[in-house]
């Protein structure tokens, strides 16, 4: 059994919060990028991330754009360094913790990137990512823990999640987010699930 499986709340007492891997509560941008998970993927892994656009500045509706390819490249200098990128998450959680999803958590988002966690490479594979607006070093506000206890409540409630791990943890190297400043023992203290479903490396 995995790790705090036995843990899980109920799924039915949840099942009306989401329709089709989408939840009700969040405010909905469908993404084009996005794909089906393999025929039998067990989606039991949540990733945290971090975005912002242009990087450190908040509140620009820039991650919807890029998530729903619709940013202007030519808008800023940095977006030429990632012109032409389509990637998705399933979810993004503002500076005030709101909550976006673009995304169904039954198809396959683009936002791990080549990655291997718990014995299984390719994470989009099998997991759903949630990006908190943000840049890596830098802290997060209350409302965006707020909203990201809520929200893995949610989500292990309707899917077999066992685990939960930082785009710096599946992609060691080559990411860094969402970095130092994210509290990954006040996370754990507020969701209260159990200490192995988080990365060994974080000081629980």
């Amino acid at each position: 059994m995995p790790p705090g499986a036995d843990a899980r709340p109920p799924a039915a007492a949840h099942a009306a919060l989401w329709h089709q891997g989408w939840l009700r509560t969040a405010t909905l941008c469908p993404s084009p990028n996005f794909g089906p998970r393999p025929h039998c993927a067990c989606t039991d892994l949540i990733v945290v991330h971090s975005i912002s656009l242009p990087p450190g500045i908040y509140g620009t509706g820039d991650v919807q754009r890029l998530f729903t390819n619709q940013l202007d490249w030519d808008a800023h200098p940095y977006f030429q360094t990632i012109r032409g990128l389509q990637v998705s998450s399933h979810f993004f959680i503002t500076r005030e913790g709101a909550v976006w999803q673009f995304v169904s958590a039954d198809d396959r988002a683009w936002h791990a990137g080549q990655s291997f966690w718990r014995g299984r490479p390719r994470c989009n594979d099998d997991s759903i990512g949630i990006e908190l607006e943000g840049l890596e070093g830098e802290t997060f506000e209350p409302a965006q823990y707020q909203s990201l206890v809520q929200l893995c409540q949610q989500i292990r409630a309707q899917y077999a999640i066992a685990y939960i791990a930082g785009h710096e943890h599946i992609a060691p190297g080559r990411k860094n987010d969402p970095g130092p400043g994210f509290s990954w023992p006040r996370l754990q203290q507020e969701l209260d699930w159990p200490a192995a479903m988080f990365p060994p490396s974080i000081g629980l």
